[in-house]
């Protein structure tokens, strides 16, 4: 299972992101390792709740974590059948 983890750096005891739409970047991990660190292009500009998912359902994500998501992410997310998580933390703390 891909699991896509919002944060505010690029390794492991980076912070939780508090908002996943302009996160400024996503830790993707596949059964406990990491497979891949990018960029939000969404950071500034409209639609970054609807992009990012997008992008995570294209990377095979079916799960992710944040601080807090908007209305748009979360609908999205549902349509795209990706769990969502709600949690404060390091990114290390995610990992399983």
């Amino acid at each position: 299972m891909k699991v896509a983890i919002a944060s505010l750096g690029k390794d492991l005891e980076s912070e939780v992101s508090s908002v996943a739409g302009r996160s400024p970047y996503y830790v993707i991990f596949e059964n406990g390792k990491l497979i891949e660190v990018f960029k939000n292009p969404f950071l500034v500009g409209g639609g970054a709740g609807f992009g990012i998912a997008r992008i995570l359902k294209d990377k095979g994500v079916s799960k992710v974590i944040a601080g807090n998501f908007g209305g748009n992410m979360k609908n999205s997310l549902k349509e795209y059948n990706i769990e969502y998580i709600e949690s404060k933390g390091k990114v290390k703390d995610f990992i399983n």
